[in-house]
């Protein structure tokens, strides 16, 4: 028969650090205090302005503590990072790595806020390889500056195709590709609308022609930040072949703590670039990773096509894996695999830079 964790009054446990397992939701927080594996107190938190204020105060009864908060990137981000904020020690505990120890334990079916609060902090206990949560910085503010910019260009693309609906029928044989707010603007001056539904088209196309030049404005705004921000993060990954200001930005953003990564080896595995073993008895083989961070992998097959497509190092690389028999798409993806060791060797210089400049 399954049987409810065993509670003990913490002046009764002798240990150095507490563990505090929190499991976020969007109106509350529940929180447990574990030491030893056994469970010392509880406390559900509303949120609010005050919510990190009321758990630190709950927290001073354990002078040596730790925090494990599941999902530090995710739903639990901004309590992860108001805690680390205030000097703490959090760890980001992954959903699926939570999950598992609820089906582990006694009882495993049963879910309540308190008991993955529980599970939280178990696996904080037993686990030693978790990410430390830092507090937020440049890194963070790259990754901002580039979600924006894929969502002014994705809106760009959705105006300029309305537009093109518009212009092709208005114009014989319509508007060019690559068209661009001053060609479309070059193009409905010698509009001549005959019918009431002419008109309509040609007043929508003005509205479209005016969002365009203001999303075109808020591109160029949003690339200046990107500029200042990667000179602040003085990095050295703009000078590489096919890597411009977005590109570096978005590597940066998404790659964070370079030297949470023991080797580059890591960092493929990471960025989806390494191939998977997929190995069986005396077949060796390996199949695509379509895992790890997609946009990390989006960045280095750009990279990777712009090398092929202008020249040099890369393009050579590629020839020759052509040579050895490979297929296009299996050469470019032995390209990304390089250009993964060359980003992770940069960045680490960077942050060894970086370390020597501030000492």
């Amino acid at each position: 028969m399954p049987t409810a964790p065993i509670t003990f009054p913490f002046e009764l446990v002798r240990v150095h650090v507490i563990t505090i397992g929190i499991d976020p939701h969007k109106s509350s927080h529940a929180a447990v205090a574990v030491a030893a594996g056994h469970q010392l107190a509880q406390r559900r938190f509303v949120v609010n302005a005050g919510t990190v204020r009321q758990l630190m105060r709950w927290c001073e009864r354990w002078p040596e503590r730790r925090f494990a908060v599941e999902g530090a990137r995710g739903l639990g981000r901004s309590l992860a990072q108001q805690v680390a904020a205030a000097g703490e020690q959090v760890v980001d505990v992954p959903s699926t790595l939570a999950a598992r120890a609820r089906l582990l334990a006694t009882g495993g079916d049963r879910k309540t806020d308190e008991a993955d609060a529980l599970h939280v902090a178990q696996v904080a206990l037993f686990r030693h390889d978790l990410r430390e949560v830092e507090p937020e910085g440049q890194s963070t503010i790259l990754r901002l500056l580039t979600e924006r910019h894929d969502d002014l260009v994705h809106e760009r693309t959705r105006i300029i195709n309305r537009l093109h609906a518009l212009l092709r029928d208005l114009l014989p044989g319509g508007a060019p590709t690559r068209l661009s707010a001053e060609k479309a603007a070059a193009l409905m001056k010698g509009l001549r609308p005959v019918t009431a539904t002419d008109n309509c088209r040609r007043d929508l196309a003005r509205d479209l022609l005016a969002d365009l030049r203001r999303i075109d404005r808020q591109i160029r705004e949003n690339e200046a930040q990107m500029r200042d921000a990667l000179a602040a993060a003085r990095t050295a990954l703009t000078t590489l072949p096919g890597l411009g200001t977005v590109l570096a930005a978005k590597l940066l953003g998404h790659v964070g703590d370079v030297t949470r990564f023991p080797s580059e080896h890591h960092f493929a595995s990471y960025t989806g670039t390494a191939p998977l073993d997929a190995s069986s008895g005396n077949n060796t083989r390996h199949r695509l990773n379509t895992g790890g961070n997609r946009a990390l992998n989006s960045a280095l097959h750009i990279i990777a096509v712009c090398q092929i497509r202008d020249g040099g190092r890369g393009r050579e690389y590629y020839l020759r894996k052509i040579d050895e028999g490979k297929t296009p798409a299996e050469a470019r993806r032995a390209l990304k695999r390089r250009l993964s060791n060359v980003v992770y060797r940069t960045l680490k210089r960077d942050h060894h830079t970086g370390r020597a400049a501030a000492a």
